[in-house]
């Protein structure tokens, strides 16, 4: 039987619940609801119980904190895919080589996952995503490059993106500043 722990991390943008089984990260959502109930839904289709054990989550908890720093630009974190199935679960792992800093069209992303026509689809990936931050959704964006919702909080979207850009405009800058030396 697969043990399900969890913790919680403040981070700038809320309070992220991380959720591991054995096989690796099965939820990071940011939320300020109580993490029993926004745990009980994946207790359920996982037939387990969940048990607070900010150590099992640390690795990730630091991971975190590098990203926010502007330190870690991906994520070196085993998924557990289990709760996402067929063309979502496609469309995620496409997500998962949008480059940091960047940005991605859902219709760019749905070509990636093998389904050209399935960009609606890949919309619906992303506000379902039981991983955000390490499954990136915060980079993927409308056709006309207008950044879209994110959970219905589409300022934490935009702190996100800027948030990448600045990290790597500001590594350009230093790097051109040594090359000038």
């Amino acid at each position: 039987m697969t043990s399900l722990r969890f913790g919680l991390e403040s981070t700038p943008v809320g309070t992220a619940l991380i959720a591991v089984s054995d096989e690796g990260l099965v939820m990071l959502e940011i939320t300020e609801a109580p993490a029993e109930l926004v745990l009980e839904p994946v207790m359920q289709r996982m037939g387990v119980v969940a048990t607070h054990d900010p150590d099992a989550v640390e690795p990730i908890a630091q991971q975190l904190r590098e990203y926010f720093a502007g330190e870690r630009t991906r994520f070196d974190v085993e998924i557990d895919w289990r709760l996402v199935r067929g063309f979502t679960r496609a469309a995620l792992q496409a997500i998962c080589d949008v480059p940091y800093g960047e940005t991605a069209s859902y219709g760019e992303v749905a070509i990636s996952a093998g389904a050209p026509r399935a960009a609606r689809a890949v919309g619906t990936a992303c506000a379902t995503t039981p991983i955000c931050l390490v499954v990136p959704v915060h980079r993927i964006v409308r056709a006309d490059g207008s950044l879209g919702e994110y959970g219905g909080r589409p300022e934490v979207k935009r702190y996100l993106v800027e948030q990448e850009r600045a990290a790597v405009g500001a590594r350009a800058a230093a790097a051109g500043a040594r090359a000038g030396e």
